[in-house]
């Protein structure tokens, strides 16, 4: 009988990549790279490309790259090598660079996810905002997980002791396989795609999602996507990871199909734009969002934050933009676990026709 867990080969590749390619710095000449000028990167998760639990305004870049060039990204699954073999991962089967990582790096901050950068973008400063296109994501590892604990998730009162299942993946049928029975459609995203905060915030941990963006774990930026993040330190300092093959909104137990993601950004200095908060786009929607430690106050975050997106981008009225969202709009809970809870307003691109 096949290992449920063995690493699918044309997977294993991947993981014999060097450590990281790191760039040198190219001078800034313009905001938007043209098409030829655009540079592409490649920067895996080692030791020394790796911000573990926290965004920092003080973070030392990893790599440097110019607005307009494309960076391929690999993350790790939010876990260590000890807890994934207690699961029952096969010792063959945990990344090295995972191993690397958790024997070796000492510099950690509060929050548990070890991200990928931080990245300088060059001509990025506070004030403008950070385009990331997510062109592409791709599952690096063919096992996901999902576990709880006594004192996390939304229900810890029902749930006083720890779990973790291991849960494969089929790639090729892009399927979890929950349980005999069931399988869980995969759309891969990343839980945390996020700048340094401001400076006087110090190292922020990387669980709350936050005005930088960060552990957003918003099920909507799939490939194809996009996020835009208000910019509040130079160089804007873009770290990634938080890999989810599949999520539910709310992600009531605390994780979602944790797992290591490969992605594939544009990044884009926008200094024709000013936001307060991140937002998104898809083929469909525009999506705005709050995050607070109150859910009442992170959704008239949201709300807010939709109301001047219409009259701002769509010359509504202020009355008008509320009552629009109120019967054309969809409020959602993104998240109820990680200290700030997380809401979004889903805006249809089909309201508008013309």
């Amino acid at each position: 009988m096949p290992n449920p867990h063995a690493l699918d080969p044309r997977l294993a590749a991947s993981f014999l990549v060097a450590a990281a390619t790191l760039a040198c710095a190219h001078p800034a000449t313009t905001v938007r790279a043209s098409e030829a000028e655009r540079t592409q990167y490649r920067l895996m998760p080692s030791p020394t490309t790796v911000a573990w639990g926290y965004y920092d305004a003080a973070a030392a870049p990893v790599l440097r790259v110019r607005s307009g060039d494309v960076v391929t990204v690999g993350t790790l699954i939010t876990s260590t090598p000890a807890r994934l073999e207690g699961a029952g991962v096969a010792p063959a089967d945990v990344e090295q660079s995972l191993r690397d990582i958790t024997a070796t790096v000492t510099n950690k901050g509060p929050g548990g996810h070890i991200l990928t950068g931080p990245i300088w973008v060059e001509g990025a400063d506070s004030g403008d905002v950070l385009e990331v296109r997510i062109r592409k994501i791709d599952l690096a590892i063919p096992y996901a997980y999902n576990a709880f604990g006594a004192k996390s998730g939304f229900l810890p009162e029902d749930f006083g002791y720890s779990r973790m299942r291991i849960i494969p993946l089929d790639a090729k049928r892009m399927v979890a396989r929950f349980a005999p029975g069931i399988e869980v459609p995969l759309r891969p995203f990343f839980g945390s795609i996020g700048v340094a905060p401001p400076a006087a915030m110090g190292r922020v941990n990387s669980a709350p999602p936050g005005i930088h963006a960060g552990n957003l774990d918003d099920k909507s930026f799939v490939a194809g996507t996009t996020l835009y993040i208000p910019i509040h330190a130079k160089g804007a300092l873009l770290e990634i990871g938080d890999g989810h093959a599949g999520q539910g909104n709310g992600e009531v137990d605390i994780t979602a199909l944790e797992t290591s993601l490969v992605g594939t950004f544009q990044l884009v200095v926008r200094k024709d734009m000013h936001l307060t908060w991140p937002r998104g786009e898809t083929p469909t929607h525009w999506i705005t969002m709050g995050a607070d430690t109150s859910l009442v106050q992170a959704t008239k975050i949201a709300v807010r934050q939709a109301i001047d997106l219409l009259m701002t981008d769509h010359g509504l009225s202020h009355d008008d933009a509320y009552m629009l969202t109120s019967v054309a709009c969809d409020v959602e809970i993104t998240e109820l676990v990680d200290g700030n809870v997380g809401v979004h307003v889903l805006i249809p691109k089909a309201l508008f026709v013309r």
